[in-house]
């Protein structure tokens, strides 16, 4: 048995001496994350704060937007929302008292220093309200033996799970693997349907496996943990599809294991009763869109970040840093436009805050299914010629990160959105470089809001400083050379300590990184609306059709931001 076992099954007395030192050592990280957060944020301040007041008093080189770009205009905006969150429980997520107010400052502070014509745009999303505690009981050939409920006990239960009360026990199903693939559903003994099935953690998003269950007429799921390392174990907080009308449960391992040897025990009869209440009621959520009252509307390069945040804190980086920087472009070209010496561009600029985002992409979704249908000049799908997408722009451990078109999954994207979003990665790059600054290249996965723009065939980029990916050796010492010694971050440490953590607050922000991703966005911006001829640019004709011709791409499926309630690693 490995370590990780041993530590596991400690008889009582080590696992008391062991709780106390994961104790300390659980505080030693946070403090750790703490002093690192302090310590990256402190130390890059003081040189941003300098080469903003120099830069006031010399010749900017550069266009007249990216020269407009000053770190204490974002964090004024953070400033703001930090206020927000603190009067607010402590965060942003959609349906709370802090999402509606932050929808508010958006919308007051556009409508009150710029001439954008603003638009809300509502959209339905399921609230949902656990009434009373669950019951699980089970049912091994006629032995009853009822399971607790709780976050370290035997099972709790699933977001947007539906309601139950099984009068007599429901036949238990185990599906083979880890339910991702249909195979998995139809190689199972007995079939699932009408079955309270057995789910193994792993691989694909919860919300995958309950559309499966959903699929094959479940009548209950429980997922269970997957023992891997001693994290997990027990049973997780998570959610399913917000439309799921089946009761869904998450197991600890031990629970689920047991659940699993007796369904798949042929001489045993095995089955569960599940009493759960639950009300879900579709509740507005908003997007803002904010576009300047020039330029042609059938042209339109949309700008977007999502403003709501993780119920777990104020979401300062992700992404209250988004928003402010949308909020910054946005009001200083609305200025510039009004002034003598500085051109409207020829094209519209729209400036979007997409909300619930970390549910699932939902708000961007929303706007991008509309826009399919609107006959209105300037709000239909034609009329975008691409999205800008920033999210996470501040993180402290920071990368400064460019989406790589040359990553697009070709199965998954239109053939006609790769050229122009390659374009756009060198675009950005070629910015990095002339400043001499070093980047990094992210991986295009349709992870944010860009997601829903790129699979329907329009060219999307975008900006990030990294969210729980570990910064290397080799990256550290890149952007200490490119930087100066020190000011590189930390190696082995994620790019933010406090990702979808209580801690993602205004100390969470690293200056340098958020001013020099804010001016790199607002290069862009600029580059394109000075552009003579942006579809052909954005859309050369010649590469799209020979990417069609090799491309396995077939049809449009739906990016997915996998809960982002939710690391990566809760799948």
């Amino acid at each position: 048995m490995n370590a990780v076992g041993d530590v596991c099954t400690q008889n009582p007395d080590d696992k008391r001496v062991l709780k106390t030192k994961s104790i300390y050592i659980f505080l030693g990280i946070i403090a750790l994350f703490t002093v690192v957060t302090i310590a990256l944020a402190a130390a890059t301040l003081a040189v941003v704060i300098r080469r903003v007041k120099s830069s006031t008093n010399a010749e900017c080189n550069h266009g007249m937007l990216v020269c407009s770009i000053h770190i204490d205009h974002m964090m004024n905006h953070l400033k703001e929302l930090q206020k927000i969150a603190d009067t607010s429980n402590n965060n942003r997520a959609i349906h709370t008292q802090g999402f509606n107010r932050t929808l508010d400052y958006i919308t007051n502070y556009l409508t009150k220093n710029t001439n954008l014509k603003v638009q809300t745009q509502f959209f339905p999303f399921d609230s949902f309200t656990l009434n009373s505690d669950p019951t699980l009981r089970s049912y091994i050939n006629g032995e009853e033996v009822n399971l607790i409920y709780g976050l370290t006990q035997d099972f709790t239960f699933m977001q947007y799970s539906g309601s139950a009360d099984f009068s007599d026990p429901v036949r238990l199903t185990s599906i083979p693997n880890v339910g991702c693939d249909e195979s998995d559903w139809q190689a199972a003994t007995p079939s699932p349907e009408n079955s309270v099935v057995l789910v193994k953690r792993g691989i694909c998003a919860f919300t995958d496996k309950s559309l499966l269950a959903a699929k094959y007429r479940v009548a209950g799921l429980l997922i269970y943990n997957d023992g891997a390392t001693c994290d997990r174990n027990p049973p997780l907080a998570a959610p399913v599809h917000q439309d799921a009308s089946f009761p869904a449960l998450f197991l600890s391992f031990q629970a689920g294991t047991n659940l699993v040897n007796a369904a798949q025990d042929s001489t045993t009869n095995a089955g569960v009763r599940i009493y759960i209440s639950t009300t879900k009621v579709p509740l507005p959520v908003g997007n803002i869109c904010a576009h300047t009252v020039t330029g042609d509307a059938t042209q339109t390069i949309v700008i977007g970040s999502h403003s709501d945040g993780v119920p777990a804190g104020p979401g300062i980086n992700d992404n209250g840093s988004g928003s402010a920087m949308n909020l910054v472009l946005a009001t200083n070209l609305a200025r510039l436009f009004q002034t003598s010496n500085y051109a409207s561009y020829k094209y519209r600029v729209k400036f979007c805050w997409w909300g619930a985002e970390e549910v699932g992409l939902v708000g961007s979704e929303y706007h991008v299914e509309q826009a399919k249908i609107s006959t209105v000049e300037g709000e239909r799908i034609s009329d975008y010629l691409v999205n800008l997408n920033y999210d996470m722009l501040g993180s402290p451990n920071f990368q400064l990160g460019i989406y790589d078109g040359n990553t697009a999954d070709l199965s998954m994207t239109p053939p006609k959105a790769i050229p122009g979003s390659i374009r756009l990665t060198e675009l950005f790059r070629d910015w990095f470089i002339s400043e001499n600054l070093p980047f990094n290249m992210s991986e295009f996965s349709g992870r944010s809001d860009y997601g829903p723009f790129l699979a329907t065939g329009i060219v999307a980029s975008g900006l990030d400083a990294g969210a729980d990916g570990t910064k290397t050796k080799d990256e550290r010492d890149y952007y200490d050379q490119m930087l100066g010694q020190g000011k590189g971050g930390i190696a082995g440490a994620i790019h933010d300590p406090c990702y979808h953590q209580a801690c993602d607050s205004l100390a969470n922000i690293n200056p340098l990184a958020y001013e020099k991703l804010t001016q790199g966005a607002a290069y862009v911006l600029e580059y394109l609306g000075r552009h003579s001829d942006l579809r052909s640019y954005l859309y050369p004709q010649a590469q799209i059709r020979q990417l069609e011709k090799l491309s396995p791409y077939k049809s449009i499926p739906k990016y997915n931001a996998q809960r982002e309630f939710f690391k990566k690693t809760d799948l």
